[in-house]
């Protein structure tokens, strides 16, 4: 067995047949890792006769490393649910799969969607194709990262990723994630929260999607965008200052 892809998926019944029909002429075997979907997600995926590993854990990492235990494929190809493989990336993940080559993963360039098919100016790179054998563990609860031994190299083709799909999503993640950053940051000791720590990082936070990242060439979706970013910066320092507050208070009892 060549290639073994796994798809991250939570409540993704909206896009998950587009995910998996763009990698199913590739693999050998695609497991989703459902974690914890009150939807359709599962029963539209077992349609394509993938292997569905459930489970409730809320660590990235632990969630990578899931899929990894259950492949059986010499190569492996992670995608989330709501990302899809263009067909010029098919070809070269086809081409490697193919012969002998001296490098063991690969990072996959990523085209970022939002709102729609509106497209943001910045190419984001991920290491997501790997030789199993040199593919040791993913470690991080949220921003994970990859443990890999041997020559990493990169791919020309795109994965094309449709994120934030509509405004409810987007205040539903925060909601979701800005909790597990605040007790991130909070275990790590974090200074005191304070009201200029607080603007600091919004405009920070701002600039770096609006300037940085070039979000104003999208107009309103990147003006959108951008102050999103900075409310979710704000919830998560929100709460950091939240946890803080009733650590203090606890002392002085």
């Amino acid at each position: 067995m060549k290639l073994s892809t796994i798809i991250i998926a939570r409540n993704e019944e909206e896009v998950i047949k587009r995910c998996l029909e763009s990698v199913k002429t590739i693999s050998d075997e695609i497991i989703v890792v459902d974690n914890a979907s009150t939807d359709d997600t599962s029963k539209i995926a077992k349609q394509f006769g993938v292997k569905i590993v459930s489970t409730d854990k809320e660590d990235f990492s632990k969630l990578r490393n899931l899929g990894l235990e259950k492949a059986k494929g010499t190569w492996i190809l992670y995608i989330d649910a709501d990302e899809v493989v263009s067909e010029k990336l098919a070809q070269e993940l086809k081409h490697v799969l193919s012969g002998k080559n001296e490098y063991v993963a690969y990072f996959l360039k990523r085209k970022e969607f939002y709102l729609g098919n509106h497209q943001w100016p910045t190419i984001e790179k991920h290491k997501r194709f790997f030789k199993k054998s040199s593919l040791k563990r993913w470690e991080g609860v949220l921003h994970e990262s990859s443990v890999v031994q041997g020559e990493v190299s990169e791919l020309d083709g795109y994965l094309l990723h449709y994120t934030h799909r509509s405004l409810r999503k987007m205040v539903e993640k925060t909601i979701r994630w800005s909790g597990v950053e605040a007790e991130l940051r909070y275990k790590a000791n974090h200074p005191p929260v304070t009201w200029w720590r607080i603007l600091r990082v919004m405009v920070t936070a701002f600039f770096t999607s609006y300037i940085t990242q070039k979000g104003w060439k999208v107009g309103t979706v990147g003006v959108i965008e951008s102050v999103y970013q900075t409310f979710s910066i704000f919830i998560t320092y929100a709460r950091l200052w939240e946890m803080q507050h009733l650590r203090d208070k606890n002392k002085v009892k």
